[in-house]
């Protein structure tokens, strides 16, 4: 992959920057928030232009990941670079997410996610009314975090690997409907799809029940099995179950993709396993590119 590269350094207490110094390539900042710096890498497209706004996508990396390693698996740059977006891979503090704080010195990660839109909006010229989030594996966790909390910044949510936190479901409770995509691995032994004894620390619920609640949430009245997929080798879709919930308030979506026998992997992404990738090639099924399609389709305004 060839890069354009231009590795800058932006500092928080920059604010006065001029979004011409954000340059096409790879770019890398950092931000003070909650007495922590924190770091993130951004991609931006060649076709950005300082006065013309783009969307922006955050993309979220599992435990032991990092901003890099994830945008090396998912390859969003390429489609950014074909598509004309942004994309922002922020890292985790010790490779990890937290969703709340507390007094030991741990960050709750959906306030530092928040800042980071802000302080981006700073340096960029990012259209407010199309930033996404997605994630992958403790990644798409906070992702559905985000969503619980962050529904006035961001447009829509693609949640790979991940489910949400039995915890946090009675708590969440957005002032907006949630556009939701949600991918998951029928055989993850990880993020099982049945879910998790709800007595155990950090459960998660099962897919179906997290279907359910969105589903609920946004009150999607009508449903389709049959859903083309951008990116889908539709000689082998039957390896790919979709559902997509729709008629939902505010024109909403849950959209619902099974990977029949899958396991705790990003469809479609990059891989140095041989098994995983005989098993992409067979599957023919493009997360990134198919999450891109499901983003387009939604907007704040």
């Amino acid at each position: 992959m060839s890069l354009v590269t231009a590795c800058n350094s932006i500092q928080a207490d920059q604010t006065n920057t001029s979004k011409q110094k954000i340059l096409s390539g790879d770019n890398y900042g950092q931000i003070d928030n909650q007495g922590r710096l924190r770091t993130y890498y951004l991609y931006t497209p060649k076709s950005y232009h300082p006065n013309q706004p783009m969307p922006l996508v955050l993309v979220f990396h599992g435990d032991s990941g990092s901003g890099r390693s994830i945008s090396d698996v998912t390859r969003f740059n390429n489609l950014a670079d074909q598509k004309g977006f942004i994309v922002v891979y922020p890292d985790g503090i010790n490779q990890k997410w937290s969703l709340r704080g507390n007094s030991q010195g741990r960050v709750d990660d959906v306030l530092f996610v928040s800042a980071l839109i802000d302080h981006l909006k700073q340096q960029i010229n990012i259209d407010s009314n199309k930033v996404y989030a997605t994630g992958f594996s403790r990644g798409a966790i906070l992702t559905q975090a985000l969503a619980c909390k962050l529904s006035d910044k961001i447009a829509a949510f693609a949640s790979v690997a991940g489910s949400l936190p039995v915890r946090l479901k009675p708590n969440c409770h957005p002032q907006t409907p949630i556009s939701m995509m949600i991918i998951n691995g029928t055989n993850d032994q990880d993020v099982r799809y049945e879910g998790d004894d709800h007595s155990q620390r950090g459960a998660l619920v099962s897919i179906s029940d997290i279907i359910s609640f969105w589903r609920s949430h946004d009150q999607c009245i009508s449903h389709s099995t049959s859903l083309p997929l951008p990116g889908t080798n539709s000689s082998k879709s039957s390896k790919v179950k979709a559902v997509q919930y729709s008629s939902c308030s505010g024109n909403s979506e849950v959209l619902q993709l099974a990977v029949v026998d899958g396991g705790h992997f990003w469809p479609g992404g990059a891989s140095t396993d041989a098994s995983l990738n005989k098993f992409n090639a067979q599957l023919g099924l493009n997360a990134t590119q198919t999450i891109w399609e499901f983003f387009q389709r939604h907007s704040l305004s």
